[in-house]
């Protein structure tokens, strides 16, 4: 149970071998002595994943040897919790082993019980209120007439505690109420209509992590009943706050994952087309979430993106583009600190165009996309490197294309690699500029195998002048030799 790559099949087989352990009631192995042993690794578990597995176990213990020794582990469990951060992991196991067995089976005649849980995001210990936003989501699950107003109310009264409280939210809308591999729980339509509006209350907070879980708790909401929420998600797309905006599209992108999803899937194409439109909204934040959603729709939902393109791709470009109005000085005293607030959204863009480079390769004009990467091969570190990839990948899909705006790419890509350090750099800028370099090796060891490259000329003089020769060689070398190696379409540009 310690191990942390102890999970699915795996992991269920340990809790049912404990669980018939405890039924066939032998004297080797009675119930406290397999709860002590399973605790005990718990407490000195080195890993997140681990603790939740032996909370798992001792879920299954408890349930299997019967109501009377699961009410008195659990309000031993209590006591732990309430003694307080002393206690070091043995808290945080408490806190995990209290939620999976109230995911299971109900813990109200536990008087107190969820604010004791609640009680723990006074810790200063980050472990201690994930474990404790965990513990209060799945003790709700176990009984949702009774804690899920509770959770509700407490997220409107006590602001200061809204993150972790909306993660205990989360958990109680994305996780099966029996486990792993149960369907997910059901929430009774008066208590969706209070969930439902108080996560549109929370959307506009001015505190970015806040909305970033108000939106996936929205977007897998939504997943429950898609018929009815995308609507309502659509709705407020045209919300005069900003933050609303965003939050809406980025909770379209928490609807979508590689899992079937039939719901979703019979009405999500008369819908996305309208969220994928903030694309050119007037606030970068609500574009960023935008291009964010098209990257993941891209990738598991290709076919539905694919008729869009014709207009998403010119709004897509435009985010490519360095803004000299998102560029501002900021004065630290002795020096002046430049800040590009568009840097994030540049980056956000060229790792679209390359996940849309992979999946609608076919209905994407290459030259178009050639003319906005060029820009970017000349932009700031972190929007190099998928501009690099995507380069690459063209240089593997479409040569004709690349091989026209060749001569164009040779600036770029030497300028990278004449990028000298200063003299007192850091660690962490040394291996960034490693990193660049290596990007860009491999992108031009992809242009030096096209067919017929040997024919231009400016590129083969690029090659012998700035590649071919040491020190550069050396690194040049080792990624031909790694890139070669490597089985096709398992390049690692990272």
């Amino acid at each position: 149970a310690q191990s942390s790559l102890l999970q699915g099949a795996c992991l269920l087989a340990l809790q049912q071998f404990f669980s018939a352990l405890v039924r066939a009631d032998t004297p080797a192995a009675p119930f406290g002595k397999l709860l002590e042993a399973v605790t005990q690794a718990g407490r000195t578990a080195g890993t997140k994943q681990a603790g939740h597995s032996v909370a798992l176990c001792v879920a299954g213990l408890c349930l299997a040897a019967g109501e009377q020794a699961c009410r008195s582990t659990v309000e031993d469990l209590l006591a732990t919790i309430k003694a307080g951060d002393g206690q070091g992991n043995t808290r945080v196991l408490a806190l995990l082993c209290v939620g999976e067995i109230g995911r299971r089976t109900d813990l109200s005649a536990h008087a107190g019980l969820e604010g004791e849980v609640t009680e723990c995001f006074a810790s200063p210990s980050e472990e201690v209120k994930s474990a404790a936003a965990y513990s209060l989501g799945s003790i709700t699950v176990g009984n949702l007439g009774r804690y899920l107003p509770y959770v509700l109310a407490q997220i409107t009264e006590r602001p200061k505690l809204q993150y972790y409280l909306l993660f205990a939210l989360k958990e109680v809308i994305t996780t099966p109420a029996g486990g792993e591999g149960a369907e997910a729980v059901t929430i009774p339509a008066a208590l969706m209509e209070g969930v439902l509006n108080l996560l549109l209350s929370h959307c506009e907070s001015d505190e970015e992590g806040v909305r970033n879980v108000v939106a996936d708790c929205l977007g897998k909401l939504t997943l429950l009943v898609p018929d009815k929420l995308l609507p309502v998600l659509g709705e407020r797309l045209t919300a005069p706050s900003p933050n609303a905006r965003a939050t809406m599209v980025m909770a379209l992108k928490f609807t979508i994952s590689d899992r079937p999803q039939p719901a979703l899937d019979a009405v999500l194409p008369q819908h996305i087309a309208r969220f994928l439109a903030l694309i050119e909204d007037s606030d970068r934040h609500v574009r960023r979430a935008a291009v964010q959603a098209l990257h993941v729709a891209a990738h598991h939902k290709a076919s539905l993106i694919v008729p869009l393109l014709p207009q998403l791709l010119p709004l897509l470009y435009q985010q490519t583009l360095q803004r000299p109005e998102l560029v501002r000085t900021v004065d630290l005293g002795p020096f002046k600190h430049i800040v590009d607030d568009g840097l994030e959204l540049r980056k956000s863009a060229f790792e679209c165009m390359d996940t849309l480079l992979d999946q609608c390769l076919d209905a994407i004009d290459a030259h178009a996309f050639l003319q906005h990467l060029k820009s970017g091969l000349a932009d700031h570190y972190d929007v190099k490197l998928p501009c690099h990839l995507v380069l690459a990948r063209l240089a593997a899909g479409a040569v004709p294309a690349v091989l026209a705006a060749l001569d164009d790419l040779v600036e770029p890509l030497e300028k990278t690699l004449a990028q000298k350090l200063k003299q007192d750099a850091v660690k962490q800028e040394v291996d960034r500029n490693e990193d660049m370099l290596r990007s860009a090796l491999l992108a031009i060891h992809a242009l030096s195998k096209m067919a017929d490259v040997e024919s231009h000329p400016r590129f083969q003089a690029f090659l012998k002048r700035a590649v071919l020769v040491e020190p550069m060689l050396t690194r040049y070398n080792a990624v031909r030799s790694e890139t070669d190696a490597a089985p096709a379409g398992t390049m690692d540009m990272s």
